[in-house]
């Protein structure tokens, strides 16, 4: 949320070099939205001048000396929730970030002149209006250790804990399948969705917005946590019960069929809706190839990515639903897809993974 009486984004710059906070601060006076009021040089700093100057975002480096990012948002999210841009070049880091409650992240760079860090500066900058436009609550442990709530989750209780999802019916090769696209916000959403998805149920493909190497080891976090088998994309990967597929960075997911049932297709492509891997694509394909035998899922998101592909789900027959206002990080793809006639119901983050089971449990 940007300041009322200016209409910029008041940002603080959380890094302990010299050269980033100094480079950081002239590049981002070139943004007419932005407006840098503060930097601080570690997390003890920052958590002082973020109540003294009451930022709507901050960049924040991971790596720091005294106490780390990590263990810094830990401390700050239940107390002082912000929007947070994660600055690594570490995707495990950036993981155990978004984690612990930061929103968006950016790819530190190998500065190796100015084209290199031309780029950095001009996702950084996307990352920073999107984070302004995020919804940040007081987050509170949930359930298993290290995996926090939801972003709408109140600071009031802990969230009561769901009855165990059970899916008591087997499929075929014909089983339907299970589509899911997200963007900011979207890491732990998906984890919200599929962690208690029953070891049976029909194949998952998803497209969440990251670059390679982040999706692999997303998946990797993922399918330590789930009872399903999860696993970064690759050609020719089968759609199988009890397996959920990533789509790779860089790479657009799409679903083919041959006579054995389905599979995936990991290609390399321009950008779709302004991604790769794309929802749209994605979304698109499942429409085209599974048409009616099929349920579309779009969670939190900046933009409109698979908001398309949804209403040709839709029209194909798919059953589709989408995260609602309240629960979403940001509330654009669902909103997007809600207000064109994709999205058939509209449930809570929590609410999702007992409707594709419930939805699973009464098809014919």
């Amino acid at each position: 949320m940007t300041n009322a009486r200016t209409d910029k984004i008041r940002l603080l710059i959380v890094d302990d070099s010299v050269f980033f906070r100094k480079a950081l601060t002239e590049a981002l006076a070139s943004d007419p939205r932005i407006q840098v009021i503060g930097s601080a040089v570690d997390a003890m700093d920052a958590m002082e001048k973020i109540k003294a100057l009451k930022p709507d975002v901050a960049t924040l480096d991971v790596e720091m000396p005294k106490l780390n990012g990590i263990d810094f948002l830990k401390q700050l999210m239940p107390v002082n929730p912000l929007p947070v841009v994660v600055v690594s070049s570490a995707p495990i880091r950036v993981l155990d970030a978004l984690s612990a409650g930061a929103v968006e992240f950016v790819r530190k760079p190998e500065i190796k002149g100015p084209d290199g860090m031309r780029r950095f500066m001009s996702e950084l900058t996307v990352k920073i209006h999107i984070a302004a436009a995020a919804k940040v609550a007081r987050r509170v442990p949930v359930r298993a250790p290290g995996v926090l709530s939801s972003p709408a989750a109140s600071s009031a209780a802990p969230a009561a804990a769901h009855p165990p999802l059970t899916l008591r019916r087997s499929f075929g090769t014909d089983a339907p399948i299970i589509a899911i696209g997200a963007s900011t916000g979207g890491t732990e959403a998906i984890l919200e969705v599929v962690r208690d998805l029953p070891a049976n149920t029909p194949g998952v493909v998803i497209v969440q917005h990251m670059p390679p190497v982040f999706t692999k080891m997303y998946a990797q976090r993922l399918d330590r946590i789930c009872k399903m088998s999860v696993k970064e994309a690759e050609p020719g990967d089968r759609v199988e019960q009890g397996k959920i597929i990533i789509g790779a960075g860089e790479y657009h997911l799409r679903l083919a069929k041959d006579a054995k049932g389905y599979y995936v297709r990991s290609e390399q492509g321009p950008k779709v809706s302004g991604h790769c891997p794309s929802v749209d694509v994605l979304f698109d394909s499942v429409a085209e190839i599974a048409k009616g035998n099929a349920m579309g899922v779009i969670l939190t998101g900046m933009g409109a990515d698979g908001a398309k592909g949804l209403l040709k789900m839709r029209q194909a027959g798919a059953y589709t639903v989408g995260q609602d206002k309240e629960t979403c990080v940001v509330y654009g793809m669902p909103m997007v897809a809600f207000n064109n006639g994709a999205v058939q119901k509209q449930f809570p983050l929590g609410e999702i993974g007992a409707e594709i089971v419930r939805h699973l449990s009464m098809r014919k």
